[in-house]
């Protein structure tokens, strides 16, 4: 089970009207938020909380004086709290996270209309970025794949220079492409002063970047087949790209 990171809690509503036990209302003053309650064998009631951007499980006393938090597993070794984790926490994490990546500053890279969507984190001075750039083609040119590239500058002094220069150039796509297609020939240069605005956009996706847990480029978020939100750090293996783009094209 996941533990705790250091990224950001996500705001949801209360989750009752009915106060909470004093129990589980000290853990909520302590940072966690609750998104339900399930069931639970010997006495105990379960809550699904959600600590940053992790799951974490509840367990309060039959007496309803005391918590115990952490997982539960039966006799077979089955843990109790994943399914209710997932359903009650991780499935409105997804979506809370990827609405996020939606209202970001990114770069298109593909059709607006393609059937499949992918995040990616790019730093211009990354040539990791570059590679997977390169490997998505195939899927991007046949339409089937709109790429995103969520723009940060992290990797050299000149970075957020380059990113700003492509995000204010007048067909941002058609600068990204030809930064990412020239390679180590890029001839990209950074702007000067960067406009606050700009400075205001990249330091948000660097922001939501930190708290998404992922520590370099290319961080690649995209759905799996059943609809979930997962993660891919850095260029992938090439046996991992259609779990990541689809079916190649």
């Amino acid at each position: 089970m996941k533990r705790l990171l250091l990224t950001l809690a996500l705001c949801t509503p209360a989750l009752h009207a009915a106060p909470l036990p004093a129990p589980i209302k000290a853990l909520q003053d302590q940072g966690l938020t609750f998104h339900g309650e399930f069931d639970a064998p010997a006495g105990l009631k379960g809550y699904a909380a959600q600590y940053q951007q992790q799951g974490v499980a509840v367990y309060l006393t039959a007496d309803g004086k005391n918590t115990l938090v952490g997982n539960l597993y039966d006799a077979q070794g089955k843990d109790l709290s994943a399914e209710p984790l997932d359903r009650l926490v991780f499935a409105e994490m997804d979506k809370a996270n990827w609405q996020r990546l939606e209202n970001s500053t990114w770069i298109a890279d593909g059709k607006a209309d393609a059937p499949r969507i992918v995040y990616v984190f790019s730093d211009p001075n990354c040539p990791y970025c570059t590679m997977f750039w390169n490997q998505a083609r195939p899927w991007v040119d046949a339409g089937k794949v709109q790429l995103r590239h969520i723009m940060v500058g992290i990797i050299r002094a000149d970075s957020a220079a380059k990113a700003a220069a492509m995000l204010t150039s007048k067909d941002p796509a058609a600068a990204l492409q030809q930064h990412e297609k020239a390679g180590k020939q890029s001839t990209l240069t950074g702007l000067d002063k960067i406009p606050a605005n700009v400075e205001d956009q990249l330091a948000a996706n660097l922001d939501l970047m930190t708290d998404l847990g992922t520590p370099a480029t290319p961080a690649i978020f995209y759905h799996n087949d059943k609809g979930r939100v997962q993660q891919q750090q850095g260029a992938p293996r090439m046996d991992l790209l259609e779990s990541i783009l689809g079916k190649h094209p």
